[in-house]
């Protein structure tokens, strides 16, 4: 996709009311060193859009981000960060759960796992937290300028295990520095958005 314009449109904390947007929806998790913000600043070629953080826990919001005025990337709060407290993460898990289920527009959830390392139990739960409100997620295996090309295949077998994912799932690697997997991350997108 050639991308003409993207902007933040809307942010939504805790007390916010949704938007009801008529676009469809592309909605992004993971924990919050996962580099959530580089694959959609990587996705969206630009450099800064989605602040990046070397201080994980920075998304404390839902935001919409309006692509080419023809589709939304949400950004959701990330997840299993130390420093925020319980109650904190409730509102959050209670926030997205809110757009999740209420979302008229959302057409999947990709989910970002570090393909380093294996799926934590933080990631386990919000698989299956994203299965039980309805949606199928397609998973991201970032960081993959991580590890050598021999592993990738041993590594995404690692995440679909450790996920128990459904037969089918599709797993997409994805480098943020050499935006190997960007392509393919965008195929995806385009055939969600037009089906």
């Amino acid at each position: 996709m050639i991308i003409k314009n993207v902007e933040l449109e809307t942010v939504c904390g805790i007390t916010s009311t949704l938007p009801e947007n008529t676009m469809p929806e592309i909605a992004f998790a993971g924990k919050s060193n996962v580099g959530k913000s580089s694959l959609i600043n990587g996705l969206i070629c630009r450099k800064a859009l989605a602040r990046t953080s070397s201080q994980p826990g920075k998304t404390q919001t839902i935001n919409f981000y309006n692509v080419n005025k023809e589709l939304y990337f949400v950004d959701l709060p990330g997840y299993g960060y130390a420093k925020v407290s319980k109650g904190t993460q409730e509102k959050w898990g209670r926030m997205i759960e809110k757009y999740l289920q209420t979302s008229k527009q959302l057409k999947a959830v990709f989910l970002l796992i570090d393909i380093r390392h294996e799926p934590s139990s933080n990631d386990k739960m919000m698989y299956d937290w994203i299965v039980y409100n309805g949606y199928n997620p397609i998973i991201i295996a970032t960081k993959l300028d991580k590890i050598k090309r021999s592993q990738v295949q041993k590594n995404v077998s690692i995440i679909k295990k450790g996920l128990d994912v459904r037969p089918g799932t599709t797993v997409l690697p994805y480098s943020a520095l050499t935006k190997q997997g960007r392509e393919e991350i965008w195929d995806t997108i385009s055939a969600l958005v037009t089906s």
